[in-house]
């Protein structure tokens, strides 16, 4: 059935506009026009203020609402998951598995794959965030399960089949013809948990890495005479680079560095939410470890950075209000540049004729009152 959202600005990729109603047709949006040219006899929802934006896209969600996907690696999980970041704006997400067991990386594919096949509302795909990584640089891993990659996980890797697959690698550990062949089969190779030299980044990109995972966390500096992996993150002009925006990651000076250093087209927001997050509990545990939430932090008990409890709502908030991002840069920075690099451009990340309705309503202090998936 046709329906008509008006009664507030509009954001619409490019620009905030005033005026206008956005006309939707089950999971698509079918025109946009001015709001005295919606029919008397269409179905309208008045928003009453606000703005009404193109919905969150997050690439890195271990878990949120008291769900954890590495100890849920289930359809389930998936849902719930889902389910409690479409509050704060979400509304297309990759679950993400970090460094486990190979049974557990597994059956989260598995569970992705299914959660698709029966239409769990915003899943895009999955991020698999290890175990080919840099135990110098492993962060909250388990260095147990942190190993080199071998050509039977590039054959079980191209063979996913659950939407976009997302891969963080170490390019000091994962050499430059296994990265080729993973991109080659549609993987999306990104940059992490790493001490590598610029050297191995860039060579990890010329082989066909796209992105950088959670820019300056666990990751070489940007040193006088050794550039290490920011330097090269910094400096490529084509790579993404996922940040965690909450002042508690990364430090509010080096976040302006980043949005003054990189394209802006190329940095995603990401919240790299736990269990904890969008109203999970105070701590969980992670792989038999205790994480616990400590003044917005998420630690291990040896003081540890263990994922974090942002929403993406929160994370556009913060780049406004503390870093004087401008409002459009920030929400672009949370949908069309995370759908952009998901290959989902032409579906996400705008409000245009053919796009899917996925939306977020937000009010005058960029809180969310709704949220829309595929017009839902």
């Amino acid at each position: 059935m046709l329906f008509a959202l008006m009664g507030s600005r509009m954001f619409d990729g490019d620009a905030i506009r005033d005026g206008l109603a956005l006309i939707i047709d089950g999971t698509r949006i079918v025109d946009v026009v001015q709001e005295s040219k919606v029919p008397s006899d269409m179905v309208r929802h008045g928003l009453k203020g606000g703005l009404l934006a193109p919905g969150f896209v997050d690439v890195q969600v271990n878990g949120g609402g008291g769900v954890l996907f590495n100890s849920d690696p289930t359809v389930e999980g998936v849902a719930r998951i889902a389910a409690s970041h479409r509050r704060f704006g979400t509304t297309g997400l990759l679950p993400t598995v970090i460094t486990d067991a190979a049974e557990v990386t597994t059956a989260a594919v598995a569970a992705v794959s299914e959660a698709r096949a029966t239409g769990i509302p915003g899943i895009l795909g999955i991020h698999i965030e290890g175990p080919f990584l840099d135990p110098g640089r492993k962060g909250a891993h388990d260095p147990k399960y942190i190993r080199e990659m071998t050509d039977a996980d590039i054959a079980t890797l191209s063979a996913a089949k659950c939407g976009m697959v997302m891969l963080t690698v170490a390019p000091n550990k994962v050499r430059p013809e296994f990265i080729e062949k993973l991109t080659k089969a549609g993987i999306l190779v990104s940059l992490g948990h790493s001490e590598a030299t610029d050297a191995e980044a860039n060579a990890a990109l010329q082989a066909g890495a796209q992105a950088f995972t959670h820019l300056f966390n666990s990751m070489s500096q940007l040193q006088p005479r050794a550039s290490g992996m920011v330097g090269a993150a910094l400096a490529d002009r084509k790579s993404y680079c996922s940040i965690i925006a909450d002042g508690l990651h990364v430090d509010n000076t080096a976040l302006k560095v980043a949005f003054a250093a990189k394209p802006k087209d190329r940095i995603m927001l990401i919240t790299d939410a736990m269990s904890t997050a969008a109203g999970g509990p105070s701590s969980f545990e992670l792989q038999g470890r205790r994480v616990t939430l400590s003044n917005g932090r998420l630690l291990l008990d040896d003081g540890t950075l263990a994922g974090s409890n942002l929403t993406m709502d929160e994370a556009v908030r913060h780049c406004v209000n503390r870093l004087d991002l401008a409002l459009e840069d920030a929400l672009r920075m949370a949908s069309h540049n995370p759908a952009a690099f998901l290959r989902c451009e032409r579906e996400l990340g705008r409000i245009a004729p053919g796009y899917l309705a996925s939306l977020v309503h937000l009010s005058d202090d960029l809180r969310v009152l709704h949220t829309w998936v595929e017009g839902t």
